[in-house]
């Protein structure tokens, strides 16, 4: 628990201090004036990808759970993209990242618990859909 703690706030510390919790300064990325959010991203990928390369080389087991390392191999389908395509209207709309968004309150910007709220509200409503497409369907395989 504490190492999770631990990544968490290293985490909130390199969102907020390379301003990527500020939705100004990603909507300046995403409008293509600020590219520096790009050089963040990018050593943050180069790191963790490093670290996965070594971890999975030389650990057979999850640090924190001990579970084992397994691929997940996850089909291209429309779920993907429509979910995909989604997620950039909102952050386009809004500048804000979802692991972004927290770090934003921990760094003073308090209104962007309306961004947070709006994220839960829409994964709800998303989740209840999905569960209502899913029953009918089983009701109707029943009904033949």
């Amino acid at each position: 628990m504490a190492l999770v703690l631990l990544g968490g706030m290293t985490f909130g510390v390199g969102l907020a201090h390379s301003r990527m919790a500020e939705p100004e300064i990603v909507l300046s990325f995403l409008q293509l004036t600020d590219l520096g959010l790009l050089f963040v991203m990018g050593g943050a990928v180069a790191v963790t990808a490093t670290t996965m390369v070594v971890a999975t080389r030389y650990l057979d087991r999850a640090p924190l759970t001990g579970a084992i390392y397994a691929t997940r191999k996850k089909r291209f389908d429309s779920n993907v993209l429509l979910g995909g395509g989604l997620f950039g209207v909102g952050w386009g709309l809004s500048g804000v990242c979802p692991g972004a968004a927290y770090a934003s309150v921990g760094i003073g910007n308090y209104l962007i618990l309306y961004a947070i709220g709006g994220m839960f509200v829409g994964a709800y409503v998303q989740g209840y859909a999905r569960s209502y497409v899913a029953e009918r369907g089983r009701a109707a395989m029943g009904a033949d």
